[in-house]
């Protein structure tokens, strides 16, 4: 089991930078799993915001809105996965979830069903 915890989420305005960081802990061989990070704005469904797969994270994905602004990582350690933020819009606004699964392929994954263990969310505001 793994336990999931994220940090550096705060207020900033538009334009800025936020890192934001998920600490594994727990029995688990960290680079087994895949690593995401989903967020969800007020009164909107839970939506897919980047992944990257097992071991050295080789491939990455995103969502396209973020594309070319955020980049995910992981240092397996340390057991953490992280989001660099760069030129933050409002709409960026939202509580931001990091989710890991045990990884049976090389491959990212975009659905929530593919995650099994989620962090308590950590709340990322951008004024404009």
């Amino acid at each position: 089991q793994v336990q999931l915890v994220e940090s550096g989420g705060g207020v900033v305005q538009a334009g800025g930078s936020l890192r934001l960081t998920c600490a594994a802990s727990g029995r688990t061989f960290f680079n087994t799993y895949r690593m995401a990070w989903f967020r969800q704005a007020p009164g909107k469904e839970r939506e897919f915001v980047a992944a990257i797969n097992t071991w050295s994270g080789s491939r990455t994905d995103y969502l396209e809105s973020v594309k070319g602004r955020f980049t995910i990582s992981r240092d397996n350690t340390k057991n953490t996965a992280n989001l660099q933020m760069n030129s933050l819009k409002p709409e960026d606004t939202a509580v931001y979830y990091c989710a890991a699964n045990l990884g049976r392929d090389d491959r990212t994954y975009r659905g929530l069903h593919e995650y099994d263990h989620w962090g308590q969310g950590t709340q990322v505001t951008v004024s404009s």
